[in-house]
């Protein structure tokens, strides 16, 4: 009699079991990973809202929450009970190294640090107790609050704690300045436009917060404010920004003799740009410092406080809030066009009927968000583009964003249904159409390339142009290649171009 293991090679044996083993272990991980995904769907699928869209909390770092308290002493409406529940956020918040970073356990940023301290002794604290003498030490030790950005010494400068001299001096006429002059706010990116506009009337009109506790701040500068000369420094370190700094004082010496018709014109032209965008309460530019700065704006100018607009001005801000037992933060702005787009592709990869009939529904709610007809401040550059992009927000019509439209028009085409034909072809026309001379493609506006505005000292944070990035131009061409544009096509080609000239060579350290 031969037995099968006579007939058969050991070593084939010993690799079947093997091979058994490692589909057992497959076998298992599979199942494991299914019901990881099964759970995740379902959660996110439960977390839908009943029209279709998702949004989520969208945290940022803790200048937002900062500048909230601070909004609230300038126009003297605190709520005390919320203000100490942001107060819990901000301690939370605090570095090891004493003060605020930027990101999650991130650097010491100095002007995050400022804001979130002087937020935290308007709220009460005390600035013996620990964590206020730690961020206290850390804020002297990187130069005091003189060295912050413009932006945070305009803030201080709105609650008195340095001169006015401390900031670059912006004239509300700017306003009138032609498309030809070297700056002009259509060369700037939107969200310096719509932060810029309001804070114009401010820098104009220099009022002072209520400030009704009469809190300051001066324990943080190492040289008292009144007696500091070296606020305006050359940020870039070129010939141009010491070209701008002449020329702002310059203009510091011209300004108080503004006409004053000239000046009542323009400020007026500064309401008449704010009250076209104001966005009901999605607020100017949905996003928080712009619409902080028009609620001072218009408490500046003595609104009532039943006027419409400030009662809708305000109440976009407490949409921000995020509000629990025991803290509370205000995000920067909302994210349901991006939320939506990511969810309906992921509930679209599990495929089932439940996970596509959730997708389905969020794209239908997608759909009816494009922005069809209104031709927003990127009409600018592209007078002869008809809209076609969606917004990061619930609404924000005259700035769709280039990325979120880029996503969403990926999520919609993964339906592969006839309804949405005409949907994604306004989109690709919108994108293409949104592309930079360079190839690339920037968030908001085509071409918004105007470099030298970087040497101005009104733009030592960095961030006051938007030109083309190599991560949206990804996504772009992504979606183009995915509505079933070629390689040789002239967006793609052009895209991948712009995206291979931006590659940068690094040495690997092992």
């Amino acid at each position: 009699m031969t037995l099968f293991s006579d007939a058969v090679p050991a070593g084939v044996l010993l690799e079947d079991q093997a091979k058994t083993k490692e589909e057992a272990k497959e076998e298992v991980f599979d199942k494991r990973l299914n019901a990881v995904i099964e759970e995740s769907s379902r959660g996110l699928r439960e977390m839908q809202n009943m029209d279709g869209h998702w949004v989520f909390e969208l945290e940022a770092d803790a200048t937002i929450p900062s500048e909230y308290i601070l909004l609230k002493h300038f126009i003297d409406e605190v709520d005390s009970t919320l203000e100490q529940k942001i107060a819990v956020y901000l301690r939370e918040c605090q570095a090891e190294h004493g003060g605020w970073p930027l990101f999650h356990d991130g650097d010491f940023n100095l002007s995050a640090s400022v804001k979130a301290y002087f937020a935290l002794k308007l709220a009460g604290d005390d600035i013996n107790t620990p964590h206020m003498k730690k961020a206290r030490t850390a804020i002297l030790a990187a130069g005091g609050a003189a060295k912050c950005n413009v932006f945070t010494r305009i803030t201080l400068a709105l609650f008195g704690q340095v001169p006015w001299r401390a900031v670059p001096v912006m004239p509300i006429e700017v306003m009138h300045l032609p498309k030809w002059f070297f700056f002009h706010l259509s060369k700037i990116s939107y969200w310096s436009r719509t932060v810029i506009v309001p804070l114009l009337i401010l820098m104009t009109l220099k009022p002072k917060a209520v400030n009704s506790g009469n809190i300051n701040i001066g324990e943080l500068f190492e040289t008292p404010p009144e007696n500091e000369k070296h606020y305006l420094m050359n940020s870039t370190g070129t010939w141009a920004g010491e070209f701008f700094l002449f020329f702002d004082k310059v203009l510091r010496l011209i300004e108080p003799f503004m006409p004053r018709r000239l000046r009542s014109r323009a400020i007026k032209k500064a309401l008449a740009f704010i009250s076209e965008r104001l966005n009901g309460e999605d607020g100017l530019g949905g996003i928080f410092p712009a619409m902080a700065n028009t609620v001072m704006a218009f408490h500046t100018l003595k609104y009532p406080k039943d006027d419409e607009d400030f009662i809708i001005a305000k109440a976009a801000i407490e949409k921000l809030l995020v509000i629990e037992d025991n803290k509370a933060y205000c995000q920067p702005c909302l994210s349901p066009i991006w939320d939506t787009a990511l969810a309906a592709q992921a509930l679209l990869e599990v495929g089932d009927n439940k996970c596509t009939s959730a997708a389905h529904t969020s794209l239908r709610w997608l759909k009816d968000r494009q922005v069809l007809d209104v031709a927003g401040d990127w009409a600018d550059s592209r007078p002869d583009l008809r809209p076609g992009g969606w917004a990061f927000q619930f609404w924000n019509n005259h700035y769709p964003d280039v990325d979120d439209s880029a996503v969403a028009a990926m999520s919609i085409e993964r339906a592969k249904n006839p309804e949405f034909k005409e949907c994604l072809e306004r989109a690709a026309e919108w994108i293409i159409g949104m592309q930079s001379k360079n190839g690339g493609w920037g968030s908001f506006d085509a071409d918004n390339t105007h470099y030298s505005l970087n040497h101005i000292p009104f733009a030592d944070h960095g961030a006051l142009l938007d030109p083309p990035t190599v991560d949206v131009s990804a996504r772009c061409i992504g979606m183009l290649a995915q509505l079933g544009y070629r390689l040789e096509s002239e967006p793609i080609r052009r895209g991948v171009e712009f995206i291979k000239s931006e590659q940068r060579r690094q040495r690997l350290l092992v």
